[in-house]
């Protein structure tokens, strides 16, 4: 997740990387802002890494520890990235990608 700090046109850009493996909850597992951010996305970029420009989100997740699995309050948003990521790779059909999306994450796991 990327994107400059809402309200704030002018403020460096934020990034953060998430890592979700299939159970539990996704991970942050970089995060920064300006030049740092920057150099986030680039790595993602490089290791063919989705990229998803949603400001808000970002900055939300900017405050989550690294190595901490997102909080539950975030998890609706958080799950519609990733399922619009699978549904872009082919790896979740898309009627699938809408449901998970909508449930979020339950009990420890995706929907």
């Amino acid at each position: 997740m990327t994107g400059p700090q809402p309200d704030k046109p002018s403020s460096p850009r934020v990034a953060v990387a998430l890592e979700y493996d299939g159970s539990g909850a996704p991970r942050v597992t970089a995060k920064g802002r300006g030049e740092l951010a920057e150099r986030i996305v680039e790595s993602g970029r490089e290791h063919g890494v989705a990229i998803e420009e949603n400001a808000v989100l970002a900055q939300a997740l900017s405050a989550v520890e690294l190595d901490d699995q997102i909080p539950e309050e975030l998890y609706r948003a958080t799950a519609q990235v990733i399922a619009f990521v699978l549904s872009m790779r082919g790896e979740m059909r898309p009627g699938t990608a809408r449901a998970a999306a909508r449930a979020g994450y339950r009990d420890g796991g995706a929907s």
